[in-house]
């Protein structure tokens, strides 16, 4: 291809058409971003020309076993946690998100879906099925066509199963999720379970994230699952860098009368009171929870919900661009 520097070539991964829809999954490894972008653009043209061709989605993977061997450790991705300390308020669905509006923002993400005993992000995140490539016994990530690779044991059950693990073994899957080929991916989101148990523990002292996100609905009972959430990274030593209110809010479709199921502004002042930032609103919308069905982020678009995500996104990325590069140390 024109594209490509002299001698490199990329290698087909996945190529499929339905309904319409060609996708391209590329083994870019070696390629910078000018490359890359040349790339993507002339794969593109390439296939809106073919007849019956109706949308092309193209998705670059980095660096992959077997090709040339790098010539230094490839540096780990800072880590940032996304929890709650409840379930239901919809972490996952912001984590997804999340990543997706940093991925739009420039930014190389990745997500590992943490929540072994109920994975949503293949979902989420439109590729349930896909299963992942391993070679020499690591992991390479799902791509997916929102520019985000994901991990999660969606990829490695059958929908619906049931995981009954004890906590070790939840902990262990987590570890071969993290430590997975994630290619020159520089940050790496992890979405948790709620809770503070096996897995929080394994993440915050074996895999050290730079920072976490709190995740929480305005009401009281989600605010206090969320105090003993940011509770518990301040013990670990992991900075909180803000907290997020989610189902903040909701206009009638019908009649556009705004009203509030859930309150209004609870994790703000809880924000406010233990002195972290607030990174912002998230609205209970028919929509979000529509596109997240069908696995299309709504962060992926430019909406009025999807500029929700990308002002939270914005937040993150300020605070990651003044925070050090690397963990902190934990205590003790």
């Amino acid at each position: 291809m024109n594209a490509l520097p002299e001698g490199t070539r990329p290698r087909v991964s996945t190529v499929r058409l339905a309904d319409g829809v060609a996708t391209l999954v590329l083994d870019a490894g070696g390629l910078d971003q000018v490359a890359r972008a040349a790339l993507e653009a002339e794969v593109r043209a390439a296939l809106a020309g073919v007849e019956g061709v109706a949308e092309v989605r193209v998705a670059l993977m980095g660096d992959r076993a077997g090709g040339p061997a790098p010539t230094a450790p490839r540096p780990r991705p800072r880590i940032v946690a996304v929890g709650s300390g409840k379930g239901g308020v919809g972490k996952s669905t912001l984590s997804a998100n999340l990543a997706v509006a940093l991925a739009r923002l420039g930014h190389k993400v990745g997500l590992v879906d943490a929540d072994i005993y109920g994975p949503s992000q293949p979902r989420l995140l439109g590729n349930e099925g896909k299963k992942p490539e391993a070679h020499d016994k690591v992991m390479f990530p799902v791509p997916s066509e929102w520019g985000v690779p994901v991990l999660s044991m969606g990829h490695l059950v059958e929908p619906g199963r049931a995981i009954a693990w004890r906590g070790p073994m939840a902990s262990g899957a987590l570890g071969q999720l993290v430590e997975a080929h994630w290619g020159d991916i520089e940050l790496l989101l992890i979405d948790l379970p709620p809770g503070t148990g096996d897995v929080q523990l394994t993440m915050v002292q074996k895999h050290k994230p730079v920072g976490a996100v709190i995740v929480s609905t305005p009401q009281d009972l989600a605010l206090i699952d969320a105090t003993r959430a940011m509770n518990f990274f301040d013990q670990a030593g992991v900075p909180v860098i803000g907290m997020v209110e989610n189902m903040s809010g909701y206009v009638c479709p019908h009649c556009g009368e705004a009203s509030d199921p859930f309150g209004h502004g609870g994790a703000e002042a809880a924000a406010a009171a233990a002195g972290v930032p607030f990174l912002g609103h998230i609205p209970l919308d028919l929509a979000i929870r529509r596109d997240s069905d069908a696995g299309k982020p709504p962060a992926a678009g430019d909406t009025p919900q999807g500029r929700a995500f990308a002002a939270v996104a914005r937040r993150l990325a300020d605070w990651l661009a003044h925070a050090p590069a690397t963990a902190p140390a934990n205590p003790g």
